[in-house]
């Protein structure tokens, strides 16, 4: 590798990230810590490192001569190996007589053994950040050679309400009295159908690059990274999986569709597939509460990890795409170990133990089969155990009714976002 090379890089995005506009999404960050942001490829994990360079050259801690920021998906470095990255700072170096740079690494998990040159970085006392579209970055074995020297963040794409502030819409109180839900209504049925990937939003064909990006995720970061040889097979599984996105389904029931269709698997394949979809935040799993430790694997309901993703693969996707919004905020609010949904007697969408909370999603509550069945479900739940919020979030419905005792609170999904 050519220090040549890299110093050109680090030239290139000096000026790119000098230059550009950036909204600014609401992150924290400790000044005296370095960071892993992993997450779904392209939600914006770079962007939010560019926006620390930003903020941190604007308020006079660093000037833009101070960033060692590579990105290791450039072309001119991808076949660099874990013992030459040391180059990057002696190219650095070079360039500007020995400075202590602030260290950005941008999807450098293609770069096998990463860690060890991660951690002696964070032992010389560099601020580091890095970046990655794989969640076997935060594996057991990365997580022992880092040794704590890491705070590990999960990057989604765009909330509805940084949609908004992108749009330049604010909010004041009581906005929802106001001309303004009318605005924000409109606006949320772009989000609520090609989702928070902030490089479509000023697109007209949003459609194509959402599947060029699912392309991208399957091709790259499943089918290649994992070296599997049944293309069609897994292809398959993430079409049922998306099709089936309201229902549990258990690992044996994939199995045997996607070797009905001729894509002959094992059981063990589909659950190594689903681990590599979760791997790659293409999907996530929520169990059912009143299964068994040992069964809560086997039969999950699994959600996409956004909006625009899940939709590529539907035809008639009202439902499932409110259902999966609900399920994409629940576990960005509280995290995927405190979610559950709930079936035994009855049919709860999400339950939140720690929370109190039971939660419907239901595109209409206006006919009376589908008002019985989803405030007769949350009653039950109340009356079984200590349930203080009775929620269900639907498109546009919105009022507040009482159940044989239980409150039950019906709130239209855009509203229940910006909450």
């Amino acid at each position: 590798m050519e220090k040549r090379i890299i110093k050109t890089i680090i030239h290139e995005k000096q000026q790119e990230i000098a230059s550009t506009e950036l909204v600014e999404r609401p992150i924290f960050l400790e000044e005296s810590c370095n960071y892993v942001f992993v997450g779904l490829r392209r939600a914006g994990k770079s962007y939010l490192m560019y926006q620390h360079i930003q903020s941190t050259i604007k308020t006079g801690k660093a000037v833009i001569e101070d960033i060692l920021y590579v990105n290791f998906e450039d072309e001119r470095i991808v076949s660099i190996k874990a013992d030459e990255l040391n180059l990057l700072l002696e190219a650095y170096r070079e360039m500007y007589e020995n400075k202590r740079p602030l260290i950005y690494l941008d999807e450098i998990q293609n770069v096998e053994g990463w860690e060890h040159f991660a951690r002696r970085l964070a032992d010389s006392k560099y601020r580091v950040y890095i970046t990655g579209s794989n969640a076997k970055m935060l594996s057991r074995d990365i997580a022992t050679t880092l040794g704590g020297r890491y705070i590990i963040k999960e990057i989604f794409p765009f909330s509805f309400a940084e949609y908004l502030t992108y749009k330049e819409i604010e909010l004041s109180k009581n906005w929802e009295y106001s001309d303004k839900r009318i605005l924000v209504a409109k606006l949320f049925e772009e989000y609520f159908y090609f989702g928070g990937f902030p490089e479509t939003f000023e697109l007209k064909d949003k459609r194509s690059w959402i599947n060029s990006l699912y392309l991208k995720i399957l091709l790259g970061d499943i089918i290649t990274r994992n070296e599997i040889r049944n293309a069609e097979a897994i292809r398959l599984l993430a079409r049922k999986l998306a099709e089936s996105v309201m229902q549990p389904t258990t690992l044996s029931r994939l199995q045997h569709i996607i070797s009905s269709a001729g894509g002959k698997v094992s059981r063990n394949t589909v659950t190594d597939y689903i681990g590599y979809m979760k791997d790659a935040y293409l999907i996530f799993g929520i169990s059912n509460f009143t299964d068994s430790l040992s069964d809560r694997e086997t039969s999950q309901k699994r959600y996409f990890c956004d909006n625009g993703l899940l939709n590529v693969f539907l035809a008639d996707p009202q439902t499932k795409l409110l259902e999966n919004i609900v399920a994409l905020t629940l576990m960005k609010q509280y995290g995927n170990e405190e979610l559950f949904y709930y079936n035994k007697n009855i049919e709860v969408d999400f339950y939140l133990p720690s929370q109190k909370m039971a939660v419907q999603a239901s595109f209409s509550i206006t006919d009376s089969p589908t008002f019985e069945r989803e405030t007769k479900a949350l009653v039950k739940i109340a009356n079984s155990f200590d349930i203080e919020k009775a929620i269900i979030v639907t498109y546009d419905d919105e009022r507040t009714i009482e159940v044989n005792g239980v409150s039950i609170d019906v709130i239209p999904v855009w509203k229940w976002l910006l909450k």
